[in-house]
């Protein structure tokens, strides 16, 4: 089997929309941090409806439970989360927050009433001021 260019493979990748680029051709850093803080508020609050704002019928969440494809099964999950991060009786940190290009990264831990989430880790793709693609992980003990 005979290999691609790699400048081939590149443009393949831009014609499938697989790199995120602003009208003028450059990927929004600045929108890419926007849309990883307004996250992060939403998700502290426990604001079901602010955090769906993020997210476009397209975007897909894997989790250590499940992967969750679209709004309402996304909906779903963070649902269940702010029942488990209740937020007047669960304290979150946020240790880490970068956003590089499209992607962001985030780095936090939390304490419940029902355990404690010693380390988790979100990794989020965002194109056009939404979040596409997003994995989740932690280490989570019961108290």
């Amino acid at each position: 089997m005979r290999k691609l260019p790699a400048f081939l493979f590149v443009l393949a990748m831009l014609a499938n929309g697989c790199v995120s680029q602003s009208s003028s051709g450059e990927i929004d850093e600045s929108q890419t941090k926007a849309v990883l803080d307004h996250h992060w508020q939403t998700f502290l609050a426990n604001d079901l409806d602010g955090v769906m704002e993020d997210y476009v019928e397209e975007s897909i969440l894997i989790t250590p439970n499940g992967t969750f494809r679209g709004l309402d099964e996304i909906r779903k999950n963070f649902g269940n989360a702010f029942r488990a991060f209740p937020s007047q009786e669960a304290r979150l940190t946020l240790n880490q927050s970068l956003a590089v290009a499209d992607v962001g990264y985030i780095v936090w831990e939390a304490e419940t009433p029902e355990f404690v989430l010693s380390y988790g880790t979100d990794t989020f793709i965002i194109r056009n001021g939404k979040i596409i693609r997003q994995t989740f992980g932690g280490v989570r003990i019961a108290k």
